[in-house]
């Protein structure tokens, strides 16, 4: 009995975990072809006066550096990074590695599950999977109205500096990542993660061994 009542609470822990880390990353990871689409359309050639080919140069030298794990030192070729812009850029990095853990060992957690057909651990109901869709949800009028604000009270609650506060004239990236860019960033890992629980909701129990796999593709071949 003691047992299954674990089961739902890690099933929902587990799924929660892997919802965040699946959107954190694959956000990051559109986060490129985003970044070139924004560019175009806000001119931000003309703002920094360097071409596409070179910002995004420089924004895949600050991906590697988010995502891989051995490279230690941020260095953009053409755009300078102050002291704090530094500090700033390493805290996400922790947070971006992380989520990389979580997310590499949600998967192992998953194969090994199916290979003992143990599915139902990480099972979690249609109704419960709702409640998870309809969170974001509530944050979402805010957002919209001033996601100035909302942005300024995630990094209050992810960071206890204000190193994330950048400077155009010591850190010229900060015009390529323009707010409307992030809000971009956000949007799509709010879709992840809505696309995540989906899966719950449109698949049936029975056919639940096929869902999660399906969820990963998703997230891995954008």
């Amino acid at each position: 009995m003691e047992t299954m009542k674990r089961k739902p609470i890690i099933a929902v822990v587990y799924n929660l975990m892997m919802a965040l880390a699946t959107a954190t990353l694959g956000a990051l990871v559109l986060s490129w072809p985003l970044l070139a689409i924004f560019v175009k359309v806000q001119k931000t050639e003309l703002i920094v006066r360097k071409s596409l080919g070179i910002i995004m140069k420089n924004y895949t030298q600050l991906l590697d550096y988010l995502l891989l794990p051995f490279k230690n030192k941020l260095q953009m070729s053409d755009f300078p990074t102050s002291p704090s812009a530094a500090r700033h850029f390493y805290e996400c990095k922790l947070l971006f590695e992380l989520a990389i853990i979580v997310f590499i060992v949600g998967l192992i957690i998953l194969i090994f599950l199916k290979m003992r057909k143990r599915m139902n651990y990480i099972y979690i109901s249609k109704t419960t999977a709702l409640i998870f869709m309809i969170l974001p949800v509530i944050i979402l009028p805010f957002a919209l109205m001033n996601f100035d604000e909302f942005f300024i009270s995630f990094h209050h609650l992810l960071f206890n500096n204000s190193d994330w506060l950048f400077d155009p004239t010591t850190d010229p990236i900060i015009n390529v990542l323009t707010e409307e860019f992030f809000a971009g960033c956000f949007a799509t890992g709010g879709i992840i993660y809505e696309l995540y629980f989906s899966c719950f909701i449109l698949t049936k129990k029975r056919s639940f061994n096929q869902a999660p796999f399906l969820i990963l593709i998703f997230s891995l071949s954008k």
